[in-house]
C-alpha cells in the first residue's frame, strides 16, 4: 500500500528530474509499506544538487536539459574498474572509440587492460569527434579477507581514564592499554571512538560524532607530558601549576564521582601546550614537522586557520564576517597572515597528535596484535565547522542527514550533519573522500564506518523541516566501494561497515562481496524470517565483527539485570507501561539464558543455571560469540567490571550524560586503567574468552599460564586457525531493530 500525504503530489516531470539524479521519491519503512516522498522535499534535495525543480515549468526545463546532457555524455565524471572485470561505462562507448589513459604513475596506456591501482584520468574519443574525461578508479575486486580469528577490546578513549591522564583518557592511556591487551591478554585489536577534532567550546559538544573535522584529530586526547619539548619548558613553577590543576581535575572524575569535563581538560592542555610550543624544535624535529606541513598540504593550512579564526570570530563561520566565509578569498588570506602565529600553533597540534596517534598502532603491531588499533569514522562533520568551510563545494547547502521515520521513532531523526553532494563527489573523482581515507588508515589497522549504509544513500532533511518530511537521495555506491577498498587495500587495513537497523535490499551483499565486514549484535541476531527465536552460532553470518553490545546501546550487565528498562522509565523514554516493558525485557534476555544454558557455556559453582550469577552469564555470552564463525569479536571493556550504564542513550540530550561517563564497576564506582588491568573479573572474562577462542576447556591446561608469562599467553591466542565456514542463512541482522539503533547522534 502507499501512504498518502499532506503534501501537493508529485508531477510526472518532477518524479523523472528526480530518478536522473538519484533523488528518491518514495521509501518503505517496512517491506509491505511504502510512503511517498513530498513534492517540497524532492524539490529541496534537487535545488541542494543545483538543479532548479521550484516550479512545474522550471523542473520540466531541467529535465529536459538533464535528458539531454545524458544522451550527449561519453561517460560519467567517474568510471569504476575492478580489477579483473570490465567497466560498463567503458563497455558502452561507441565502437570504434580511442581511449588515453594517464596513470596515477606517470604512465600513458592506449587501453584499460592491466592498469595497476589508483586514480587515473582517462580521455576518451569518439568516432563522432566527441571527446570526454573522466577519473578513472582501479580498484582490487575485494578486501583480503582477515586470516584465522581474533578478538578484541571496545572502548571510549575519553572514558578510559588512567593515574596519569588528565580528567579523561589520552593517548598515552590508549597506548598503554594496546601493550597491556596484545601482551597479557592475547588480544588481537583495541577499537575506539571518533577522535575527530571537535567544535571548540565551552560548552563543547561532547559527541565524537558530531565533529568539527573528521580528517584531523583531536588535540584533547593528547598525553602532554610524552610531547618531547615538554621537558624543556623553561616556565617550570607554572608547568607544576597546571599539573597540580590536572591531578584535581583527574580526582573529581576517580574519586568525587564527577562527569567528565572536556572543556576543563582541554582549558588546562591548550595552556600547557602552548608552553610546550614555546620551546624551539630541535634541528631533526623541525625536519619532521616541515614534513608533515608538506605531506597535509593546503588541507592542514583551511584546518588550522579555521582555528585560528574561531578564537576570533566564534566557532560557527557562517556567523563570521562574510570575508572570512570563504577559505579562498583575500580576507582570509590576510587574517591567515595575521594569525600566523595561532594558525602554526593549530598545525603544530595536528603534528603532535598524528605522532601519537602513530606510536600508539605501533604498539599495538609490537604487543603482537595481528590488527592493532580500531579507529572509527562517523558519518558527518558539524555544519558549522573546519571541514565545512574549507569543502564548502562538496557540502548540501540548507540539506542535514538524518533518519526516516520507523517503528521506533515515528518523528523520524535529524543528526544536524551536512551531506557531501555526490555530483561534486564524482566531478572530482572523490578527493575529498579519499583524502579522508588515507589519514584515517595512517594510524588504523581497521576502519569502522558508522553507518555504512550512507555509502549509497542517506536521509536528506531539508533545513527548516521536520525529518518526516525529508527524502534519501544516492550516491554511486559502487565509487565509494572502489575507493574504499583502493585505499584500504594500499594501507593492509580490514574495513568494519556498522550495518544495524534497517538496511536497504542488496546493500549487506554489495559490501560482502567487496570484503568488508559487517556488524552483528548478539541481542538483535534472531531468526527473524522463522520463529524468531535466537539464531544459533552456527548460524550467524562470518564477515562481520561480533559484539554483545555498543556504544548506544546498554552494557551487557545491564541489559541481563532489566537496568536499562529501569533507566529509560526513569527518564521517561518508555513507549509503553512500565510492566509490559519489563516483561518483553525479560522474556527476551530469558530466551537468550535458556540457549546458552543448552549449549552448555553458562556455568555455575553448584546449584544449576538458576545460580549463575550476573558475572557467569556476562561470561557465558562472550563464549557464545566465540561459537559463532565471526572473523572478529569484540569485547566492551566496561563489561569486563559490570558497568552498567551506556555511554549514550539515544533520544536523550541533557536528560542524561552522554559521552561523559568514565568506565565504573556495578555499583557506579569510577575504575580507572590501572585497576582494569589488575581486575580478577576482567581477567576472568578474557580468559572466558580465550578459552572459547582456543577450544579448551576450563580444566585444560593453558600453555600461557603454565609458562607464567603473558606474552607467551598471547602467542597462545594469536595463532591462526582454520578458515570460518561460509556465511549461512542468517545473515539479516534483525531489521525490525530500526534506524534507532547504533545512530543516536
Amino acid at each position: 500500500m502507499t501512504a498518502p500525504r499532506s503534501a501537493a503530489p508529485l508531477t510526472e516531470d518532477l518524479s523523472r528530474l528526480a530518478a536522473l539524479h538519484g533523488v528518491a521519491t518514495s521509501y518503505s519503512p517496512s517491506p509491505d509499506r511504502t510512503v511517498a516522498a513530498s513534492a517540497a522535499a524532492v524539490a529541496a534535495a534537487l535545488a541542494a544538487l543545483g538543479v532548479d525543480a521550484g516550479t512545474p515549468e522550471a523542473a520540466r526545463a531541467a529535465l529536459a536539459a538533464r535528458e539531454g546532457e545524458l544522451r550527449e555524455r561519453l561517460l560519467p565524471p567517474t568510471v569504476v574498474l575492478w580489477s579483473g572485470a570490465t567497466s560498463q561505462a567503458l563497455a558502452a562507448l561507441p565502437e570504434g572509440t580511442r581511449l588515453r589513459i594517464e596513470t596515477e604513475q606517470g604512465e600513458t596506456r592506449a587501453a584499460a587492460e592491466q592498469l595497476p591501482p589508483g586514480i587515473h584520468r582517462l580521455t576518451a574519443t569518439a568516432p563522432d569527434g566527441r571527446t570526454a574525461q573522466a577519473h578513472l578508479v582501479v580498484a582490487p575486486p575485494r578486501l583480503p579477507t582477515p586470516r584465522g580469528r581474533s578478538y578484541g577490546l571496545l572502548v571510549q578513549l575519553y572514558s578510559l581514564l588512567s593515574q596519569r591522564s588528565w580528567g579523561m583518557g589520552d593517548l598515552g592511556d590508549l597506548d598503554e592499554l594496546t601493550a597491556w591487551a596484545g601482551r597479557a591478554l592475547g588480544a588481537g585489536f583495541v577499537q575506539v571512538n571518533p577522535l575527530h577534532a571537535a567544535v571548540p567550546g565551552p560548552p563543547a559538544d561532547p559527541s565524537p560524532y558530531r565533529p568539527s573535522s573528521r580528517r584531523f584529530s583531536d588535540p584533547v586526547h593528547l598525553r602532554v607530558e610524552d610531547v618531547p619539548e615538554f621537558a624543556y619548558v623553561e616556565d617550570r613553577e607554572r608547568l607544576r601549576s597546571l599539573l597540580e590543576r590536572a591531578a584535581r581535575l583527574r580526582e573529581t572524575v576517580l574519586e568525587k564521582g564527577a562527569l567528565i569535563d572536556r572543556d576543563a581538560v582541554w582549558e588546562l592542555k591548550r595552556e600547557a601546550l602552548e608552553l610546550v610550543a614555546d620551546v624551539p624544535l630541535g634541528p631533526g624535529r623541525r625536519a619532521a614537522y616541515r614534513d608533515f606541513l608538506a605531506e597535509q598540504g593546503e588541507a592542514l593550512e583551511d584546518h588550522a586557520t579555521w582555528y585560528a579564526l574561531a578564537e576570533v570570530h566564534g566557532s560557527d563561520w557562517s556567523r563570521w564576517p562574510a570575508g572570512l566565509r570563504d577559505p579562498r578569498s583575500a580576507q582570509t588570506a590576510r587574517a591567515r597572515a595575521e594569525l600566523m602565529d595561532r594558525v602554526d600553533f593549530h598545525s603544530r597540534l595536528a603534528w603532535l597528535t598524528d605522532a601519537q596517534l602513530t606510536a600508539a598502532q605501533r604498539t599495538a603491531r609490537e604487543a603482537g596484535m595481528p590488527v592493532g588499533l580500531v579507529h572509527d569514522l562517523a558519518v558527518g562533520v558539524h555544519p558549522g565547522g573546519a571541514d565545512a568551510w574549507a569543502q564548502q563545494e562538496y557540502f548540501a547547502a540548507g540539506m542535514s542527514v538524518g533518519a526516516p521515520p520507523d517503528a521506533f521513532n515515528a518523528h523520524g531523526q535529524d543528526w544536524g550533519l551536512p551531506p557531501w553532494r555526490p555530483d561534486r563527489l564524482a566531478e572530482s573523482g572523490y578527493a575529498p573522500y579519499r583524502r579522508l581515507l588515507r589519514a584515517l588508515f595512517r594510524h588504523a589497522g581497521a576502519l569502522r564506518i558508522d553507518h555504512v549504509m550512507g555509502l549509497f544513500r542517506l536521509w536528506w532533511v531539508p533545513q527548516g523541516l521536520p525529518p518526516t518530511e525529508g527524502t534519501y537521495v544516492r550516491y554511486d555506491a559502487e565509487a565509494m566501494l572502489a575507493v574504499l577498498v583502493l585505499e584500504a587495500s594500499r594501507a593492509g587495513a580490514v574495513v568494519i561497515g556498522e550495518d544495524l537497523g534497517t538496511v536497504e535490499a542488496g546493500v549487506r551483499e554489495a559490501l560482502r562481496e567487496r570484503g568488508v565486514l559487517g556488524t552483528s549484535v548478539l541481542w538483535f541476531e534472531r531468526d527473524w524470517d522463522g520463529d524468531g527465536r535466537p539464531l544459533p552460532p552456527e548460524r550467524w553470518r562470518s564477515d562481520c565483527l561480533a559484539t554483545a553490545t555498543t556504544h548506544d546501546l546498554p552494557p551487557t550487565a545491564s541489559r541481563l539485570t532489566g537496568d536499562h528498562v529501569e533507566l529509560r522509565d526513569s527518564l521517561g523514554l518508555l513507549a509503553r507501561p512500565l510492566a509490559e516493558e519489563r516483561a518483553e525485557a525479560a522474556a527476551d534476555t530469558g530466551e537468550w539464558l535458556a540457549l546458552l544454558a543448552r549449549l552448555g557455556l553458562l556455568r555455575s559453582s553448584g546449584g544449576g543455571v538458576d545460580a549463575a550469577s550476573e558475572e557467569a552469564e556476562v561470561q557465558a555470552v562472550h563464549r557464545f560469540l566465540l561459537r559463532t564463525p565471526a572473523r572478529l569479536i569484540g569485547v566492551w571493556l566496561p563489561d569486563g567490571v559490570g558497568d552498567r550504564r551506556p555511554q549514550n542513550l539515544p533520544g536523550t540530550w541533557d536528560q542524561y550524560p552522554n559521552w561523559r561517563l568514565p568506565i565504573a564497576d556495578g555499583e557506579g564506582r569510577p575504575v580507572t586503567l590501572e585497576e582494569l588491568a589488575a581486575s580478577p573479573r576482567v581477567h576472568a572474562l578474557m580468559d572466558a574468552v580465550r578459552e572459547a577462542r582456543s577450544g579448551r576447556t576450563r580444566n585444560a591446561p593453558d600453555p600461557g599460564r603454565a609458562a607464567g608469562n603473558g606474552e607467551a599467553t598471547a602467542a597462545a591466542t594469536h595463532e591462526v586457525v582454520a578458515e570460518p565456514a561460509g556465511d549461512a542463512a542468517g545473515d539479516a541482522v534483525g531489521d525490525a531493530v530500526g534506524d534507532a539503533v547504533g545512530e543516536g547522534r
